[in-house]
């Protein structure tokens, strides 16, 4: 198989049923691996409420479960995240497709914590093998058009994090609960792995020689683009606070505002969780105004956490789901802007370690202040903590939305 040469670093021959598709055909795959990954890694955002009176969890429990994603993420971010530029951004795929559904059937099957852990740390490393592979990927198909390359990155990433709890929500009602959401996940798993198996791929942009493999593979340190650190900078303090505040959203807030608005229907909580997050999707592609949007998406984040706080406390519906809008709004325009000038400013060779490193810091915001929330929530109460969580937040964008102006001031 080409698939095990790419594997092994020795040169590919190609089968007789191996396929060449178009470059759209190419695009559709790469997107639509990366999207179903990010879709998998988030279906549970609205069963967490059940879960938790299932599994017995509580506010700290819920985020250690979400946070083990995160954890495993950035961890193999960090030691697989260039392995696409030497085995070839297909065999990166590939593996990230099989792990991400081992993770499925055993988050879909957990019966515990630590089983949900397990399961919720194997669909982080398929995840972090397929970042920078997939980033890598959609460049090198639009050698001409790197802007679009970054948006299709983001709309997959976006959008799979946006669609996977409406999806689950969706089907929680479903004969077989949970374990048939994951089952249905692990079949679209399957159906996408035959394309992607059977295309003749693209050699490796630095295929290792015999003797040298291992070192190519071993873990390297994250490095920070000399030519773009301002930028790279901005991009991943803008990912970070963007996962802050979607991590609050993907893990206690369906408990919490199923609590605050009286919502006890899985896919009412899925969809009010993946609004700002589908907003964000849509926004990276309908949107456009260069680089002022970065100070204008911030200013928005920045309003809108509070008012999301400040709606939730006072029971009102509607604010919140104004303030969630916002939200996604000010969050696709700030990030993708901000990415798309980072990525933009380094060499191809360093594309996939920037996109590794940025998103190491991005999901970070997803882990730290995350855990920090829950134990916060069990220590001061939920209202409180909430909205102090929501108060940092908003000063976070204020201050990386004046910094964004003053880049642009200097810079012009």
């Amino acid at each position: 198989m080409s698939v095990i040469s790419e594997l092994r670093m020795q040169p590919m021959q190609h089968r007789a049923l191996s396929w060449n598709p178009g470059l759209t055909t190419r695009l559709v795959i790469t997107v639509a691996v990366s999207f179903l990954l990010l879709v998998g890694a988030n279906l549970a955002t609205p069963l967490y409420p059940a879960l938790q009176a299932e599994l017995k969890l509580g506010a700290m429990g819920t985020t250690i479960a979400f946070a083990s994603y995160v954890c495993s993420l950035m961890f193999f971010l960090c030691t697989v995240g260039h392995w696409s530029d030497h085995i070839g951004r297909r065999a990166a795929l590939v593996i990230a497709v099989l792990v991400s559904l081992a993770g499925t059937f055993v988050f879909g099957s957990a019966s515990n914590l630590l089983e949900l852990c397990l399961g919720r740390g194997l669909q982080g490393t398929g995840v972090a093998l397929a970042t920078g592979a997939s980033a890598a990927a959609l460049r090198e198909l639009l050698p001409s058009k790197p802007e679009w390359a970054s948006r299709f990155t983001l709309l997959a990433s976006s959008g799979g994090v946006a669609f996977g709890p409406v999806l689950g929500g969706l089907l929680a009602n479903l004969p077989g609960g949970r374990s048939t959401v994951f089952m249905l996940q692990a079949v679209l798993l399957v159906l996408v792995m035959i394309p992607l198996t059977t295309l003749q791929a693209r050699p490796a942009i630095a295929m290792a020689e015999r003797g040298q493999r291992g070192k190519a593979l071993a873990p390297r340190r994250l490095g920070i683009p000399s030519t773009a650190r301002s930028q790279f900078w901005l991009a991943a303090l803008v990912g970070f606070l963007s996962f802050a505040i979607f991590g609050f959203v993907l893990s206690l807030a369906p408990g919490y505002f199923a609590q605050a608005f009286d919502l006890d229907a899985p896919w009412i909580i899925g969809l009010i969780a993946g609004l700002p997050l589908g907003i964000s999707a849509l926004s990276q592609v309908v949107v456009r105004g260069g680089a002022k949007l970065l100070p204008v998406g911030l200013g928005l984040m920045a309003v809108s956490t509070v008012l999301l706080a400040v709606a939730a406390e006072q029971k009102l519906l509607v604010l919140a789901l104004l303030a969630m809008v916002l939200l996604g709004l000010g969050q696709g325009m700030s990030f993708r802007t901000a990415f798309a000038t980072a990525v933009a400013a380094v060499s191809d060779r360093q594309h996939a370690q920037t996109v590794s490193t940025i998103y190491l810091v991005t999901y970070l915001g997803s882990a730290v202040p995350v855990i920090a929330l829950g134990w916060a929530v069990g220590v001061f109460g939920q209202e409180i903590s909430i909205l102090v969580f929501a108060i940092c937040c908003s000063v976070l964008a204020a201050v990386l939305g004046l910094w964004a102006v003053v880049s642009q001031r200097t810079k012009n």
